[in-house]
């Protein structure tokens, strides 16, 4: 894509997720999700103030709640939803579960082509995990959703 406005350039985009415990979420996400720690950065009490982690072809920030940045427990949960697509949705969330993730919406098969479900991880956030099952085109898409509200 060119860039073609006087705006400035964005170089990059990533989530920043603010944990309770961040040594223990990155070992969630690393055992539940396959994460790779590119790196990590602490205070001098060992919190995390920033750590870097590889998830398929995507990275994610985690860093330790503090006083600027509450975890989503202390706001009564989270708005945002990370939206994971996979090659086998209910082996991710079977391996979040083991974790000690919880069930939002279990695991099951969409209207609109894909297997998936939403779980919260034992930080707070909430997570879409989804895989395609059927090669739909968005009109397809809209029909099926139209009809499912029609009901």
């Amino acid at each position: 894509m060119t860039h073609t406005s006087d705006a400035p350039a964005i170089t990059r985009l990533y989530a920043r997720l603010v944990v309770s415990d961040g040594p223990r979420a990155i070992e969630f996400y690393r055992a539940a999700l396959g994460a790779e720690e590119i790196e990590r950065y602490t205070d001098p009490e060992g919190r995390i103030v920033h750590a870097m982690l590889r998830i398929g072809g995507t990275v994610i920030a985690v860093k330790d709640a503090d006083d600027g940045d509450p975890a989503p427990p202390a706001l009564g949960g989270s708005p945002v939803i990370m939206a994971l697509d996979v090659s086998d949705a209910d082996a991710v969330a079977e391996a979040m579960l083991r974790g000690g993730a919880t069930v939002v919406y279990p695991v099951a098969d969409q209207h609109y082509g894909q297997r998936g479900g939403r779980l919260a991880d034992p930080f707070g956030h909430l997570w879409m995990i989804s895989q395609t099952i059927e090669d739909l085109t968005p009109r397809e898409i809209q029909e099926r959703t139209t009809d499912l509200f029609r009901r």
